[in-house]
């Protein structure tokens, strides 16, 4: 009976899990913007105690490994890390968008292609796309979503199940009768079935080169003040 804690810092939303058997036993989560620095360590002690547990009786840690923000994965991975090499516990990486489209596929239960979406910059977002059985259809990309996006789907009159915090701020955009919108957002929950896979198939990470996929590099503003 594999227990694994699951960790989702991709976004803005910092949450937690614990898991047997690929089943959700606790959960906790921060929706107050980014604050992983502050609460992750926070949000799980209080989901290990609700489940009356602890770290060394963990057989593996999970970790939302992106695309997604550059600082909330570096926290993410950071943390997972840590955990694995103090206690000796494996590492597991879970594609952020192929556990929002696999969440999606759950709770829609529709023929149609699965297009999850992290939020990049202004119209860009991360996105991937899926099948309802989750296999990737077409890989991870970087794209600029405007009224043309997807057409050659659509012109086959099919239908595009977008998900993720990236589809919110393309619904306006994405005007199609075939595009349908998901309120599934990233959260810990979601890599509870995917993880116990990994850990059943023994994938697992190499702690000393594992890092995030960040598809970007960091978006930093260099200061205009005058340094005298």
């Amino acid at each position: 009976m594999p227990k694994i804690l699951n960790i989702e810092t991709a976004t803005d939303i910092c949450s937690v899990s614990f898991c047997e058997d690929g089943k959700v036993i606790s959960f906790q989560e921060n929706q107050e913007g980014f604050t992983h620095a502050s609460t992750l360590t926070i949000l799980i002690q209080k989901c290990l105690a609700e489940a009356n547990t602890n770290l060394e009786s963990l057989d593996a840690v999970a970790v939302s490994q992106g695309p997604g923000s550059y600082t909330g994965l570096r926290i993410g991975v950071s943390v997972a890390k840590g955990i694995c090499y103090a206690l000796d516990k494996p590492l597991i990486a879970i594609d952020t968008l192929q556990a929002l489209a696999w969440a999606c596929a759950e709770e829609e239960q529709k023929d149609a292609h699965y297009c999850s979406m992290i939020d990049a910059r202004r119209m860009e977002v991360y996105s991937a796309f899926y099948n309802k059985t989750n296999e990737e259809t077409q890989p991870v990309s970087a794209i600029i979503i405007d009224e043309n996006s997807f057409q050659s789907i659509f012109e086959k009159n099919e239908k595009i199940i977008f998900c993720g915090n990236g589809a919110e701020k393309c619904k306006p955009v994405l005007t199609s009768p075939l595009a349908l919108f998901s309120p599934i957002i990233c959260s810990a929950k979601h890599l509870s079935f995917l993880s116990y896979q990994s850990y059943l198939q023994k994938d697992f990470c190499d702690l000393a080169y594992f890092s995030p996929l960040y598809y970007k590099s960091p978006n930093i503003t260099v200061s205009k003040k005058k340094i005298l």
